[in-house]
């Protein structure tokens, strides 16, 4: 009695608004996303360069290593410095020596002038002497400076801090000024897409691009935005650069496959739960004047609207939860 009680209860309960209300299959505009390859590219890649002509005496980077501005990445030795700086050393003493003199040749004539036996020119020619010879050695000096400092700008020197990418010389080679020693990454990494040139006027600064999840890493994120579009096509490509968060563990140039959204264009969505499995095959359950039944479908990408199908129903087609 009570179990017959239950079950009229059971059947006299209303369907679910899903199981009564049919879902009409329509279309709908989705992004039509592309999958490119991306390169993994730095910002900014800039040249360490010598800024005197020598030989490298000393090398202290090797490709791969960490920089910071201002380190010192090799020692530029020039033999022609060593003696000119020498031969300065030379002359400003000579110089020196000669300005002790022509100071106590004018402590003398003061002193004879005050006495009132030396004359008036000759006193001024003493003083005039001290004066040209304090200019000479001062000269003579900043002469001796000169040398120092291109001395010391054999250093060559990290413009910017990053990652070493290629060493172009070794210890013994002989560079002129100017001549790019090694190459240095920013620490800002980016992914470099090539996109066809028919897509260069459907994609915009600020577009997400999504990463494939194979090729992420724990650090890496799986989608960015697009930073830069360059204005110029190259080779029938037009290249835009994405703002990934996490890239500084890859490699520069390792190749990641990206997908953006490059048009729109029309699809059937359909609702997730109204897809069922069987055997590797995906149904849906059709409603049709003649009853219900289950048809199969290929399906195609998942949007934020439900899962394409790409063949198996047409607009107004009616579903029902199987």
């Amino acid at each position: 009695m009570l179990r017959a009680l239950i079950l009229s209860l059971l059947l006299a309960a209303p369907a679910s608004a899903q199981d009564t209300v049919p879902h009409e299959v329509t279309l709908s505009r989705v992004a039509d996303r592309k999958a490119v390859f991306a390169t993994v590219e730095s910002v900014d890649t800039v040249r360490a360069r010598a800024r005197i002509g020598g030989t490298i005496g000393e090398l202290r980077v090797d490709e791969g290593d960490a920089v910071e501005a201002g380190d010192v990445l090799a020692v530029v030795i020039n033999d022609q410095l060593a003696p000119q700086i020498g031969s300065a050393n030379a002359a400003a003493a000579a110089l020196n020596s000669q300005l002790a003199q022509a100071r106590i040749d004018l402590e003398r004539a003061e002193d004879l002038f005050a006495r009132g036996i030396f004359p008036q020119a000759r006193l001024d020619e003493a003083e005039t002497q001290v004066n040209v010879l304090a200019n000479q050695l001062d000269a003579a000096r900043r002469g001796r400076d000169v040398l120092v400092q291109q001395a010391r700008e054999g250093d060559v020197l990290a413009p910017s801090s990053g990652r070493v990418l290629s060493v172009d010389v070794t210890a013994g080679s002989v560079v002129l000024p100017g001549e790019p020693l090694a190459v240095i990454a920013s620490e800002l990494y980016l992914l470099r897409l090539r996109l066809p040139e028919r897509h260069a006027r459907s994609i915009e600064v600020g577009d997400t691009v999504e990463v494939d999840a194979a090729a992420l890493g724990d650090a890496v994120a799986q989608s960015g935005q697009i930073r830069q579009v360059y204005p110029r096509i190259a080779e029938g490509r037009v290249v835009a650069d994405a703002v990934v968060e996490g890239l500084g563990s890859f490699f520069v140039g390792e190749r990641v496959r990206v997908y953006v959204s490059v048009d729109e264009r029309d699809a059937l969505l359909v609702p997730a739960g109204l897809i069922v499995t069987r055997y590797g095959t995906d149904y849906v359950r059709l409603d049709t004047p003649e009853g219900e039944r289950d048809v199969a479908v290929l399906r195609g990408e998942t949007h934020p609207g439900g899962i394409e199908i790409l063949s198996g129903l047409s607009v107004g087609d009616l579903l029902v939860q199987p």
